[in-house]
């Protein structure tokens, strides 16, 4: 299958360099040229146009930073619902908003082609192996006739019903994730604080009911000191902000989710909206005049699991 690409950050980059490695023959496009030559090097069509990538695509996968830029690459003039043809396959891979996505899923299909979202939960380190998870929303058809591409993109693939339901469910478990990040930062605090060893202390949670994935993951690059964890502040501020927004579509009056966006909202006034998401941990180190390094974590994840073909759950 010919697959068109576009947007090749932190994650798309990745997932797209994952298609390369299944010998797919692949289109991209991005608004980084430095980026485009790479995969050039690496054997990858550079489209001029959206128009020229989806004309050169069965499927089209667009995996991008914000609701706005979604927007811009979808209902431009240019844009692909202006071009895509009968049959052909558009995915969105971002984590965006609901009621847009479903906007440009009736669009996409009153040309008679095929809308999925599929958005990507498991962290841009198994993202760069193929082994992160993909929630798909979208009629079943669409999604057995991208299961072939969506396995080699990702190991666990779940098949969440109507189109928009993948999106409320990542938002949900993105929303989690920063929970779990915020509350490790005060956990972190009080384990330095009491001059606790923070090897020990780690190895603690991990073995503990007090563990999450956010700890196993992102707990190494905090105690190592980068906070490199391949996700910005803009990022996880725009994640939390819709599920707030979700929860305010809803008329739940939530109680931690107003918080937490607030403290996110603080930690990127602080350290800027491409600081690693991470750094919001640093707020309290900062305040408190404390350090969570410890020796021996690395300073970017990686994901040592082998592939594995990727299936249903």
């Amino acid at each position: 299958m010919k697959i068109g690409f576009i947007g090749l950050g932190n994650v798309g980059g990745k997932l797209a360099n994952n298609l390369l490695n299944n010998k797919f023959d692949l289109t991209v496009l991005d608004k980084d040229t430095d980026v485009l030559n790479k995969f050039k090097a690496r054997g990858a069509n550079i489209a001029t146009s959206i128009p020229h990538l989806v004309n050169q695509a069965e499927m089209i996968i667009t995996c991008l930073p914000s609701p706005q830029a979604c927007k811009d690459v979808l209902e431009s003039e240019d844009g692909i619902i202006n071009h895509i043809k009968e049959g052909q396959i558009w995915a969105e891979m971002s984590t965006t908003e609901e009621e847009q996505l479903k906007k440009h899923a009736k669009l996409i299909e009153a040309k008679n082609a095929i809308a999925l979202e599929a958005p990507v939960s498991g962290g841009c380190h198994r993202a760069a192996t193929g082994n992160i998870s993909i929630f798909i929303g979208g009629k079943r058809e669409g999604f057995e006739k991208a299961l072939p591409v969506l396995s080699c993109l990702g190991r666990r693939i779940l098949h969440t019903g109507d189109f928009g339901t993948a999106s409320v469910l990542k938002v949900i478990t993105n929303y989690l994730a920063t929970v779990h990040l915020v509350a490790l930062g005060e956990a972190w605090t009080i384990a330095a604080k009491s001059n606790l060893d923070l090897n020990k202390t780690f190895k603690g949670i991990a073995a503990s009911s007090g563990n999450s994935f956010v700890h196993e993951t992102e707990s190494q690059v905090i105690l190592n000191g980068s906070y490199n964890i391949n996700f910005t502040m803009d990022l996880v501020e725009k994640d939390v902000g819709l599920f707030d927004g979700l929860a305010k579509k809803l008329g739940v009056d939530l109680e931690v989710s107003p918080l937490v966006l607030s403290i996110i909202k603080d930690a990127k006034e602080k350290f800027g909206s491409r600081a690693w998401s991470s750094m919001v941990v640093k707020r309290l180190e900062d305040k408190f005049n404390t350090s969570f390094r410890a020796a021996g974590y690395p300073e970017e994840l990686v994901d040592f699991e082998e592939k594995e073909p990727g299936y249903e759950i």
